[in-house]
């Protein structure tokens, strides 16, 4: 049992944060620092000596402010580390780039089937397999002398001293490498040889090593290291553990992750991105997604500030459609994201953009087939308007939002917690009430018309 704070890396691809949690699960501390993504040799690779320096320093200062004495990470999907000994082999690979052309042909038919692994063929690096492939191809000899791939929150909890361990929530995101119904790695696997580079599983928040920091001022502190997380999954983990236990979970950041532990598994269908995340207790959850806060932010022109009702109900009476997609993926591939009817600039098209975002969450719990509780969780919510927006499109559902935006921060402490045998966090979501704009029905209705008019169906 601890009485003392936890700290959590929260590693999205936009941002890299951390969050300081006390006894009680209140947040006391917070810190961010987006990640430098930098060319080398042609690729795009993550600073990591300079995420880890920050990292480092964040923890001593909170571990002098706060008494921190655990670390955990929740870490975006898609992205490994090629490890032997204490050596990180290769820089890691950004997994928003696209294998060249001649070596896509030679690597895409290695994947396996969808049925097996429950993961869609996805662009860039967005099944894990692809990017290892391509770094197989292009390094083979660090393979040879690679002893262990190291996934994104595993690599951190490596790097701070722990043990090299692998972890089912990581490894069943869309990787490619994981089989959920065998609860056992991909076949793709083992044609490469690969099973003698995945570690021993250990569960998320698990003790997995200790590491000693020296503080400001004089004298050092021993930080135990706890196992991470894939992050929307973590947000899964916390909504669970607060007593949701029928519903859907619309998880927002760069991601819009649409979860429905309710929807058979034979009902996905790969070419609309969804697919089966693992839960952290190794259980398949289909799932659907598209990447929400990036199209937004691209839709939007890079708007910041928040959008208004005016704004919104302008576009709507205007009949002014942002239509997909506006980053790859999704549920409706294969276009080019673009606005239709009336020019938008400014508020306007950020409220465009916004009701862009909210109407494609819609269409992902139709394909998902969500008929439960909503629950919606991470950055969109700050905008104000995208949790009501989504509950007057969802009228049968109910439709809750967190107070505590950071899910899959909240998920991660609540593994440490569970691990040191407490849980200080309740259950304080609160009912959206629906947005009341006229014409927003009729918005959807030629919104959809739109986009099936754009797939032919």
């Amino acid at each position: 049992m601890t009485n003392s704070a936890i700290a959590v890396f929260d590693l999205g691809k936009t941002n890299s944060k951390l969050f300081v949690f006390s006894a009680d699960g209140e947040v006391i501390d917070a810190a961010r620092r987006p990640p430098v993504w930098r060319d080398e040799g042609g690729l795009t690779v993550l600073d990591e000596a300079g995420l880890f320096a920050w990292m480092r320093a964040e923890l001593a200062r909170v571990a002098a402010a706060h008494g921190v004495d655990r670390v955990t990470f929740s870490g975006h999907g898609c992205t490994f580390a090629l490890v032997a000994g204490d050596r990180l082999l290769h820089p890691i690979l950004d997994y928003e780039q696209e294998p060249p052309a001649d070596v896509a042909v030679r690597i895409d038919p290695l994947l396996p089937d969808f049925r097996e692994t429950f993961a869609p063929r996805l662009p860039l690096g967005l099944n894990t397999a692809r990017h290892v492939l391509w770094l197989a191809e292009r390094a083979p000899e660090l393979f040879r002398q690679a002893d262990a791939i190291l996934f994104y929150p595993q690599f951190w909890g490596w790097r701070f001293g722990g043990r090299k361990v692998s972890e089912v929530s990581y490894l069943g995101c869309h990787s490619a490498l994981w089989a959920p119904l065998a609860d056992d790695f991909s076949s793709l696997v083992d044609r490469m040889g690969w099973r003698r580079l995945m570690p021993d599983f250990a569960r998320a928040g698990a003790d997995i090593g200790r590491h000693r920091l020296a503080l400001d001022g004089g004298g050092t502190a021993e930080i135990v290291i706890h196992n991470g997380v894939h992050d929307s999954n973590a947000a899964l983990y916390f909504y669970r553990s607060l007593g949701f236990s029928d519903f859907t979970l619309v998880s927002t950041g760069t991601w819009v992750i649409v979860f429905n532990p309710a929807s058979p598994l034979d009902g996905l269908d790969p070419a609309r991105d969804m697919l089966a995340n693992v839960t952290v207790d190794r259980r398949p959850v289909p799932t659907i997604r598209f990447m929400g806060g990036r199209e937004y932010d691209v839709a939007s022109g890079g708007w910041a500030k928040p959008v208004s009702a005016g704004a919104m109900a302008a576009v709507i009476e205007k009949q002014a459609f942002a239509l997909p997609a506006f980053a790859a993926g999704g549920p409706v591939p294969g276009h080019e994201g673009r606005f239709a009817g009336p020019a938008v600039e400014g508020e306007e098209r950020a409220a465009a953009a916004l009701l862009y975002v909210a109407l494609m969450t819609d269409l992902s719990l139709d394909l998902i087939g969500s008929q439960n509780a909503i629950v919606i969780d991470g950055g969109l919510v700050k905008t104000g308007l995208y949790a009501p927006v989504l509950a007057a499109l969802r009228p049968g559902q109910p439709v809750h939002t967190s107070s505590h935006p950071e899910g899959s921060a909240f998920g991660a402490a609540a593994l440490v917690f569970e691990a040191t045998g407490r849980n200080p966090f309740t259950n304080d979501c609160a009912p959206a009430a629906p947005a009341a704009f006229p014409g927003l029905a009729a918005y959807r209705q030629e919104w959809r018309r739109l986009v099936d008019a754009m797939t032919g169906r």
